[in-house]
């Protein structure tokens, strides 16, 4: 028997996984079923199904929490901004994912809460805004702008004021980032992006530091319905076991990019958080010559998701709900697993 904990890249491929039986097959298979004989633990297709199970042991063993899947990443992020009293303060990113954005504005016209916008990056504005929230809501790396937070000392302060502490980890992935051992109570996925990685699967996940909130969060997914499909839930276990070696080479290639883009004559700003494989670029001529080059490339795909085997970008001002303090000419780039050089020059011909 292992005496040590094991390593993530080795987590990812063998955890969520059957007994070493004889006849027993390697994957939990997908299991297409809506109701069960009565008197077990499984009872009906709303309640559970042992392919979510596989998955969600994976997950929340690389995450070092318990985790909870969902039929996309905007349930995920409902079930856990519900558990929040109506009429409460959130304290959220000003340059935020902009499916959550919606929701939390939403829940400001609906008279259900109070939204402070923050500037993530600054610690100490995060920590005084905190103190009479009820929840902080943290991105790191922000969706585009790239900022990071200070995960442990937001987390002290918000939670020293009594608030929860959430962390939506979709762009930096349990393997880059593990924010409840830095003091999160709940991590939040897009599990459609990296997790899966493959632009074939619609899929959420919240990961929790403690059995009662993963309680209330089954509570809620069971309540609202918002189950994922086995099928998919199969394909991102599938796709999660890969999630290392893509990861690696695809991180690589973005720091690649960086360098040889970084003095990009067509360039006014280049923005990678220093890990991961999304990055930002700024174009001189704003969003006409943004836009310009969604005809000019032959390799890089112009799609709004991001994290799969293929390198796509997209000017995230082209959506309104977008956070006008984002720049015109921001286009985010999400790096697959293409060859760099055929990735540079293919993006370079389009921005020359």
């Amino acid at each position: 028997m292992l005496d040590s904990p094991l390593h993530p890249d080795t987590t990812a491929v063998v955890a969520g996984r059957p007994p070493h039986v004889a006849d027993q097959p390697l994957n939990v298979p997908v299991h297409l079923a809506s109701t069960y004989v009565a008197g077990g633990e499984l009872e009906y297709g709303r309640f559970a199904n042992p392919s979510w199970t596989a998955f969600e042991e994976a997950l929340g063993a690389l995450e070092g929490g318990r985790a909870v899947s969902f039929a996309s990443g905007m349930a995920a992020i409902a079930a856990v901004l519900s558990l929040v009293p109506g009429g409460a303060r959130i304290v959220a990113p000003r340059h935020s994912y902009t499916g959550t954005i919606g929701q939390l504005d939403d829940l400001v016209a609906r008279g259900l809460a109070v939204v402070e916008y923050v500037d993530i990056a600054d610690a100490d504005a995060v920590a005084a805004a905190s103190v009479d929230a009820a929840m902080v809501w943290i991105e790191s790396p922000t969706n585009p702008a790239l900022e990071l937070a200070d995960i442990p000392a937001i987390a002290v302060a918000a939670r020293a004021a009594g608030a929860i502490v959430v962390v939506d980890n979709t762009f930096a992935t349990p393997l880059l980032q593990r924010p409840l051992e830095q003091g999160a109570d709940i991590v939040v996925h897009s599990a459609t992006k990296y997790i899966a990685g493959h632009s074939d699967v619609l899929m959420g996940a919240v990961v929790t530091a403690t059995p009662e909130h993963a309680a209330a969060i089954t509570a809620r997914r069971t309540l609202h319905g918002a189950t994922p499909s086995p099928l998919e839930a199969f394909l991102a276990l599938r796709g999660l076991r890969t999630l290392p070696v893509r990861l690696d080479r695809a991180q690589s290639t973005a720091r690649e990019l960086v360098r040889r883009l970084t003095d990009h004559p067509a360039l006014k700003e280049v923005r990678y958080p220093g890990f991961g494989a999304i990055i930002s670029i700024v174009i001189r001529g704003g969003a006409d010559a943004a836009d310009a080059i969604g005809g000019r490339t032959d390799l890089w795909v112009h799609a709004t998701s991001l994290g799969g085997v293929e390198s796509t970008f997209e000017r995230r001002r082209r959506w309104p709900a977008e956070a006008p303090t984002i720049p015109e000419g921001l286009v985010r780039l999400s790096v697959g697993l293409e060859h760099v050089d055929d990735l540079y020059d293919d993006l370079a011909s389009a921005l020359g």
